[in-house]
């Protein structure tokens, strides 16, 4: 294998990036030679006062579902490095800029758009979708990641440095060792997946990508003290693993089975800032799974967007180990926004949710702050204990203890929620809704306009079935 320490690092970091010093920072890395790139968009981005930077902008692949089939379609993704404000152009080469919208919603970026280009004003690092004329496939996939600090000394031996340029692996693969520091140039493109496989004390950053045409980018596995920091990938996995921080990951992904940021019999793992659109679900907590044994435990997910093209955005509880019953506990969602949910099959529906399979006890879940946006086909919330004979070899054995905190829909498209249990042994308890807020209107118990004979669900377009205890809708204010 070759010395990937020195591969390709042309004349160092500070030739491989644009830096401007002004009221704020801005960092911009020229594409390699021979990257695949899209002319869709012309992107450029300035501090203001100072002179405009024209980013590269990347070809990459979506997942456009129609009927059952995937159908692959061409997008765009470009990014750069800012602290403080930063001005942006995007010019729409393929024609006239009829309408323009940023998302996420909750952000309140209002473009402007004069002709072919849309002009708007970042007060700092953000993931964004540009979509031009409503068109949410060919859109443009902005990224301005936090400034990196503590670049590593590609000197250190303990360090492997990925310079600018094009790199390939022997059989695709690239293999950390323990104790290592992989640093990732913004300008590097790597054609091969990054295993972290079996090792501690790693550390996996920069802001380069696995190109998109590497399918199963990143993978962790039975490893403990683990970072990936800043990269672009199509999927980012980790299994029968312990203290695994996932910060500022993007992942897109765009063929069959194509998770986001799936989690297997794995402990203390935390996902930040992380944007995932997928063609599967965008991220998932399972105990026995794929090889990994065990259940999962302390998962946290924060500040970050979901998009799923298929799928849900947040899935929960179907694997484990029917003859050795195992736990999956102590999840927590938080400050993240939801940009679509799309699934026809009305099994594998839910913006959030909880299915517990194989003898799964699943308990104490928080769902905060979450804002969900319209999306094109499925439900908000999905809690079931079920036996689904396709990928269960019995139900769950519970559901217990979930907060629902702050969560926002505004739309049309949501579907019929359904939270139902399986039998007296196997029951959904203890779920509280609180300041649950649907087109604006708070459901609550003691809401205003709901007849006395109507359970509280009905009123946000629930199904509450059988063997379900301990449900309630309230606000702030009744909790305290």
């Amino acid at each position: 294998m070759r010395n990937f320490r020195f591969f390709s690092f042309a004349l160092g970091l500070l030739l491989s990036a644009n830096v401007v010093f002004a009221d704020g920072r801005l960092v911009v890395y020229p594409a390699p030679e021979g990257a695949l790139l899209n002319d869709d968009y012309t992107v450029k981005v300035r501090v203001p006062g100072e002179s405009w930077q024209t980013l590269p902008v990347y070809l990459i692949k979506v997942d456009r579902v129609a009927g059952a089939g995937h159908n692959v379609t061409d997008a765009s993704m470009a990014f750069f490095d800012v602290e403080g404000k930063v001005e942006v152009t995007v010019t729409y080469n393929r024609g006239k800029v009829d309408s323009a919208r940023i998302r996420p919603l909750s952000y309140g970026i209002t473009p402007a758009t004069d002709g072919q280009t849309v002009t708007f004003v970042l007060e700092g690092p953000r993931n964004l979708s540009v979509e031009v004329n409503g068109d949410i496939f060919g859109n443009l996939h902005l990224f301005a990641n936090p400034l990196l600090s503590d670049i590593p000394d590609r000197n250190n031996p303990d360090v492997i440095y990925f310079g600018p340029g094009i790199h390939t692996f022997e059989q695709g693969k690239f293999q950390v060792p323990s104790g290592k520091t992989v640093y990732v140039d913004g300008s590097a493109v790597l054609r091969g997946r990054l295993l972290i496989h079996n090792v501690r004390d790693v550390k996996v950053i920069g802001r380069g990508m696995v190109e998109h045409t590497v399918k199963m980018g990143i993978e962790i596995a039975n490893s403990s003290n683990v970072l990936v920091d800043g990269l672009f990938t199509t999927q980012c996995a980790t299994g029968g693993s312990d203290s695994v921080t996932i910060r500022n990951v993007k992942s897109i992904s765009y063929y069959g089975w194509g998770d986001g940021m799936n989690v297997f019999a794995s402990n203390n793992v935390l996902f930040d800032r992380v944007f995932c659109r997928n063609s599967d679900d965008c991220t998932t907590v399972y105990a026995t799974r794929k090889g990994f044994v065990g259940g999962a435990r302390n998962i946290t997910m924060q500040h970050s967007t979901l998009w799923a093209d298929v799928a849900h955005p947040i899935f929960i509880g179907i694997h484990g180990n029917t003859e050795n019953p195992e736990v999956i506990e102590n999840l927590h969602y938080v400050d993240i926004d939801i940009l679509d949910h799309q699934e026809a099959q009305i099994d594998y529906q839910g913006c959030l949710s909880i299915n517990a399979g194989d003898n799964n006890l699943i308990r104490n879940v928080k769902f905060e702050d979450i804002r969900i946006e319209d999306f094109r086909q499925g439900q908000l919330v999905n809690l079931r204990i079920f036996y689904n004979p396709k990928y269960c070899t019995a139900p769950g054995m519970g559901i217990e203890n979930v907060l629902f905190k702050n969560i926002s829909y505004t739309g049309k498209n949501a579907e019929l929620s359904i939270i139902a249990g399986y039998n007296e042994e196997r029951k959904i308890k203890n779920i509280v809704f609180e300041n649950l807020v649907i087109n604006g209107t708070t459901i609550h118990d003691r809401m205003e306009g709901k007849p006395a004979w109507y359970k509280t669900a009905d009123m946000a377009g629930f199904f509450v079935g059988e063997h379900v205890a301990g449900i309630t809708f309230v606000t702030t204010d009744d909790r305290d």
